[in-house]
C-alpha cells in the first residue's frame, strides 16, 4: 500500500519538528514537503502533489484560509488539514468553507493527528472532538436527523461502528479493532444511519457529540 504523501505548513520551526518527528516513523504516512510560510507552501504543492496538505491558519504572506482557498481551485485533489491554536468558529467555519477536510487543535493529543491524517485519507472530515460541538450548526433541512428512529433502536454492533466513526477513524481501522471485515463495517454503518436519518460524517460526528461519544475518545 501505498504510503499517504503530505506537506506540513508552519511557521514555527518547532512545531515543524515535533511534526515531523511524530510522523516519521509512521509507516503509511510520507513528508514530500514543507513550508514556514504561505507561498513556499503553495509552491511546494504544486510541485509535490501530495495527497494531503497540513497547514496552519497564521502563515505570512499568505494566510491559511486564503491559502485554503488557492489549493482548492489549483489543486483540487490535494486534501487539507488544518492544524492551529484557533478554536472560534470565526476561525472554523471559513476554513471549512474554504476547502480543508479536517480541523485539529495544536493542543490535542499526538496521536489525533495520525488519526486525522488518515481518516481525510480515505475521504472522510475529521473535527478536533474538542470544537465539534461548538462549530457544527444545529440540524435543519434536509440533513436534519429525521426523527423516525433513536439511538435505543440501533444494535450494539452498529452503534460501536457509528461511535468509531465520529471519533474519527476509518473503516479501516473500524474493522481491525472489531476484528470484522471492512463490507461489515460498511454494512453496520449503513444500516445504523438509515435508522436515524443521518446522511454525512458531519451529521455522524454532530449525532456523536449529542451521545456524548466524543467526550472521552478511545486511546487503545
Amino acid at each position: 500500500m501505498k504510503p499517504i504523501r503530505i506537506t506540513l505548513a508552519d511557521d514555527h520551526p518547532l512545531v515543524l519538528a515535533g511534526m515531523k518527528a511524530l510522523l516519521e516513523p509512521v509507516k503509511d504516512i510520507s513528508i514530500v514537503g514543507e513550508a514556514t510560510d504561505g507561498q513556499n507552501a503553495i509552491d511546494i504543492i504544486g510541485k509535490e502533489r501530495p495527497d494531503i496538505a497540513i497547514l496552519d491558519i497564521s502563515l505570512p504572506i499568505i494566510g491559511g484560509i486564503e491559502l485554503a482557498q488557492r489549493i482548492a481551485v489549483d489543486f483540487p485533489n490535494v486534501r487539507l488539514l488544518a492544524l492551529t491554536v484557533h478554536e472560534d468558529r470565526a476561525y472554523v467555519q471559513p476554513m471549512m468553507r474554504a476547502g480543508a477536510r479536517g480541523y485539529l487543535l495544536k493542543r490535542s493529543a499526538a496521536d489525533e493527528l495520525v488519526r486525522a491524517i488518515r481518516a481525510v485519507a480515505e475521504g472522510g472530515v475529521y473535527l478536533d472532538p474538542a470544537i465539534a460541538e461548538k462549530i457544527l450548526p444545529t440540524p435543519s433541512g434536509d440533513h436534519a436527523p429525521s426523527g423516525k428512529a433513536s439511538h435505543l433502536d440501533l444494535t450494539p454492533r452498529e452503534a460501536e461502528v457509528l461511535r468509531f466513526i465520529a471519533q474519527g477513524f476509518s473503516n479501516k481501522e473500524i474493522a481491525n479493532r472489531l476484528d470484522v471485515s471492512i463490507k461489515t463495517v460498511e454494512t453496520h454503518k449503513s444500516r445504523g444511519i438509515e435508522k436515524l436519518g443521518l446522511y454525512t460524517r458531519a451529521d455522524i460526528v454532530r449525532y456523536g457529540v449529542s451521545q456524548g461519544w466524543l467526550d472521552h475518545i478511545s486511546k487503545e
